[in-house]
């Protein structure tokens, strides 16, 4: 097939979008009887999890932004945040508003003695019990070198929406996989994004 003149180039895959609608299954986690999950309110350690300052936790939470912490006993060891409102991705590259009904998850951060133990999937799930009552659609994405991520997200029971890619413009573009173009078409109206067919990819 002959590219047309002025159609985007793709170049190197970036990430990953992934999407859980309600009505989706959420897939049986072993429990685990030590760990708590809650939305948090603790100023202190949510700046000291995501490395950041307490300014920077206060003007999340103002924009939207509701975080949730994993506690072993009393150690708060992970946090991820469910955002309405502005989000961004990409170190600022994309910056969109998420749409009522929707969640955008992200700044998910596990100390690292605590990484490998499955606390990633069982603290989105987590939030999707939490919120899915009210919201319809949520959306989290990663970098495409992040296995670990990857892996967590799709033990929680999410689906790929899209791939993410640069284009020859340094800009970029979602590619739908088979059979989810509902899912890409709803991702890319989220992100703002161009949903370019992969020819190559079938």
């Amino acid at each position: 097939m002959q590219r047309e003149q002025g159609q985007p180039i793709l170049r190197d895959q970036a990430g990953l979008l992934w999407t859980w609608w309600k009505g989706d299954p959420l897939p049986s986690l072993p429990s685990f009887p030590d760990f708590i999950f809650k939305e948090a309110t603790d100023i202190k350690a949510l700046a000291t999890l995501m490395e950041i300052s307490d300014t920077r936790v206060m003007n999340l939470l103002s924009q939207g932004h509701h975080p949730y912490l994993a506690y072993a006993a009393e150690l708060p060891v992970a946090v991820g945040c469910s955002a309405s409102g502005q989000a961004q991705f990409g170190e600022g590259r994309v910056t969109f508003q998420v749409p009522s009904m929707n969640r955008y998850l992200h700044y998910f951060v596990t100390l690292s003695s605590w990484r490998g133990q499955g606390i990633y999937p069982r603290l989105l799930q987590y939030i999707l019990r939490q919120e899915s009552n009210e919201i319809e659609r949520f959306w989290i994405l990663h970098q495409l070198s992040n296995t670990a991520s990857e892996q967590g997200i799709r033990k929680a029971g999410f689906h790929i929406a899209s791939k993410v890619y640069f284009l020859d413009t340094g800009e970029l573009a979602l590619v739908p996989p088979v059979g989810e173009i509902e899912r890409a078409d709803a991702g890319a109206i989220l992100l703002n994004l161009p949903l370019i067919q992969n020819t190559e990819e079938g």
